[in-house]
């Protein structure tokens, strides 16, 4: 099986700090290469890999400040790829909405993986999308819109992190730990009244995009003190790490369905439990009493530190490597190439009306887009 991993073009791959989506592609492609499986990336050209690389634009997006316009550079990265599709069984797209537009130009079979929540702007490609698709959790797939019925839902595949590249540390600091981007449903002001209702300190780091600038200055700016509520910027990979390895736990006062949340599994990896409210993925992803806490309220949060002496940080590493590894999510994903390729086959063996009339619902097949 030849496989074709393209990637988006805003981050390098992997990451060198933010970019969730790219340290998955990234793991992904290097635990396929290594299990001895054909696999090119299609990612930008300061990206890394064990695997072919195609390159279409040397530097990713979001460093090349110069570009006035970066939309043009994004469609020729996807057509590029589209262009070789042919040289390959599958296409593994996660670059979202403008490849899955592209898919038709193509009759290698597309799996996309929704990495994020689709938006009203998107909805006219997925209505009009019938590769196949995944979702990262069983909530991402609850959370999701109505799309296309002739789009076909494979399941959900858990993200994965490098377990061995995440410290473990037993004994555990006093400080709270936020991180994540500065955004409304993110909650940062959340975390900070869990500070001041426990008395501890809180350690927040993240970027603060530019569109939710005015939520940072309006909202969390005033809050940050430099003692008991301190910022300490983007952190990048190592910093991460060592942030993880000694906070007492990991504050997730999400107020959105998040699709996953890496730094979930990130920090109980290094053995630091999560205290999360019980939104999105978060009670897939956490053991409530074993490796943290789902929580409903702020005050709820704040009890939950005070037990956190009940968490056993050998669990909550266990509980990543046997979930979240890279292994476990190649072979979700192989099941679904597998999955994917024999109803190629299957397409093939038949006239295509008729595999497309059997799939689709009558009032999809009349005209009409049904409600899944």
């Amino acid at each position: 099986m030849k496989i074709l991993q393209l990637a988006p073009l805003w981050e390098a791959v992997p990451p060198p700090a933010y970019g969730g989506t790219e340290a998955v592609v990234s793991l992904l492609t290097e635990e396929l290469v290594a299990r001895g499986h054909d696999v090119t990336l299609a990612a930008s050209g300061d990206s890394a890999t064990s695997a072919e690389h195609l390159v279409t634009y040397q530097r990713s997006l979001r460093r090349a400040h110069d570009l006035a316009d970066r939309n043009p550079y994004d469609w020729m990265h996807v057509a590029t790829a589209i262009d070789h599709a042919r040289e390959f069984d599958i296409i593994h797209n996660h670059a979202g909405e403008l490849a899955m537009a592209m898919a038709p130009l193509t009759s290698t079979p597309m799996l996309t993986t929704l990495h994020c929540h689709a938006t009203p702007d998107t909805k006219f490609v997925w209505d009009r999308y019938d590769g196949s698709y995944n979702t990262v959790s069983r909530a991402h797939k609850r959370a999701m819109a109505p799309v296309n019925p002739c789009a076909r839902y494979m399941g959900h595949v858990y993200n994965a992190i490098d377990v061995d590249a995440f410290p473990f540390l037993a004994e555990k600091g006093e400080d709270l730990l936020f991180l994540s981007r500065i955004a409304p449903e993110k909650g940062p002001q959340h975390a900070i009244e869990v500070a001041k209702r426990t008395g501890r300190r809180l350690i927040m780091a993240g970027k603060v995009d530019s569109f939710d600038r005015d939520f940072f200055e309006e909202v969390i700016r005033d809050l940050i003190d430099g003692e008991q509520i301190v910022f300490v910027g983007e952190a990048d990979a190592a910093r991460k790490r060592e942030l993880y390895r000694t906070a007492k736990c990991l504050l997730m006062p999400i107020t959105w369905e998040e699709p996953f949340g890496l730094v979930m599994p990130e920090a109980m990896a290094c053995g630091t439990p999560v205290i999360a409210f019980r939104r999105g993925s978060a009670p897939e992803l956490i053991r409530h009493g074993e490796t943290g806490f789902i929580v409903e309220t702020v005050e709820e949060m704040a009890d939950a530190v005070g037990d956190l002496g009940r968490i056993d940080p050998w669990a909550c590493r266990s509980h990543v490597r046997t979930n979240f590894s890279p292994g476990s999510m190649m072979e979700g994903y192989l099941r679904l190439y597998g999955r994917i390729l024999e109803q190629r086959r299957f397409d093939i063996e038949i006239p295509s009306d008729a595999a497309h009339n059997e799939r689709a619902p009558r009032d999809a097949r009349d005209g009409a887009l049904a409600v899944a």
